[in-house]
């Protein structure tokens, strides 16, 4: 079974950047895709960023320009760098990796 721990949530001001971490107990290499997701209050969840195994990135149009998703395969964590976060960006944010999901570090962007 994989264990995916995510870090890096809590509190920031809008317009501010955050990085989020998400550790695997496994190689990275041995995953086929993986992403961030988000889910905000009364939300459903929803897909922000993914990374396939030939490195193409994806984005949502919603964070488009601002976010950065990165592994590290030394370390094998999977990074979602996010810059000029705004409040729309409160979540929960879960980090997947093929079948399995983390259980989310929780994001508050307020003043």
């Amino acid at each position: 079974q994989v264990q995916l721990v995510e870090s890096g949530g809590g509190l920031v001001e809008p317009g501010w950047s955050r990085r989020l971490a998400c550790k695997t107990s496994e190689s990275i290499w041995k995953f086929n895709t993986m992403g961030w997701y988000r889910q905000a209050p009364g939300k459903e969840r929803e897909f922000v960023a993914s990374l396939d195994g030939s490195d193409t990135e994806n984005y949502s149009d919603s964070v488009k320009c601002r976010f950065t998703i990165l592994k590290d395969t030394r370390k094998n964590t999977l990074y979602l760098h996010m810059n000029f976060l705004e409040p729309e960006g409160a979540a929960v944010y879960f980090c997947s990796v093929d079948v399995y999901w983390g259980q989310g570090t929780q994001l508050t962007v307020s003043s």
